[in-house]
């Protein structure tokens, strides 16, 4: 069994590399330090540059509040776009609701990164992503997952979507084939059985998603790995 927790995933002779999706949504998670949060609303300048880019970077740094709709948005909000002197920004939607303003309906600033409920929906992803970790959809389907954690499995796709950038079908996906691929290459177990030990519900789906995911079937795989660990003599 793979661990999704690990750090970093990489291979000399496949396509995969980088954190997992555990470990970047950690990453993630703690990109902004609280001071680096309350000190930004303060320039004006760069809020009202990030607002007009939209730019996903400063998503729950600072809120945009509205004078003329009395209505406070997130700088990627999709709604159109303010006039600058129309608009002022500040550090949390705890000091936006003091001054009166309504969270918009379009872009749901109280769900925010680094607001109360976003961290209430990234500990509900990160239990499911220790459950898949296990190889909990292995055998259940992603509506048994979501019914764990106590939300549709609707809601709990878009979670993992806005967290983890994956739908919780490809977070497993990804175990599996890695997991394939460690014991494809790291053992002489016959590939039939490495299938069904990765969690693939057949060899056939084995074989597809590895093609997929190394632009090669495993057999092959397996003897270019062995190839290169073989000394010339010398």
């Amino acid at each position: 069994m793979v661990d999704v927790t690990a750090p970093r995933t990489s291979c000399a002779t496949c396509s995969i590399s980088g954190p997992t999706p555990l470990a970047r949504f950690r990453r993630d998670s703690l990109a902004w330090p609280p001071m680096a949060r309350q000190e930004l609303w303060r320039d004006r300048g760069r809020c009202n540059r990030a607002r007009r880019a939209r730019d996903a970077a400063y998503d729950g740094r600072f809120f945009t509040c509205v004078r003329t709709t009395r209505i406070y948005c997130r700088p990627v909000c999709r709604s159109a776009l303010a006039r600058t002197d129309n608009v002022f920004f500040v550090p949390s939607t705890a000091e936006a609701e003091r001054l009166g303003f309504r969270p918009c309906l379009r872009c749901r600033p109280d769900a925010a990164p680094g607001t109360a409920a976003w961290r209430g929906t990234a500990a509900t992803v990160a239990r499911g992503l220790r459950l898949i970790g296990t190889g909990f959809l292995d055998s259940h389907r992603v509506s048994a997952l979501a019914s764990r954690l106590g939300v549709s499995a609707r809601h709990l796709t878009r979670l993992f979507i806005q967290h983890v950038g994956l739908s919780p079908a490809a977070v497993a996906g990804t175990r599996r084939v890695q997991a394939a691929k460690r014991l494809t290459s790291d053992t002489d177990r016959p590939l039939t059985q490495i299938a069904f030990e990765a969690g693939f519900r057949s060899v056939r789906r084995f074989n597809d998603a590895f093609r997929r995911t190394y632009k090669q079937p495993p057999s092959r795989f397996r003897q270019s790995r062995r190839a290169s660990t073989i000394q010339p003599d010398g």
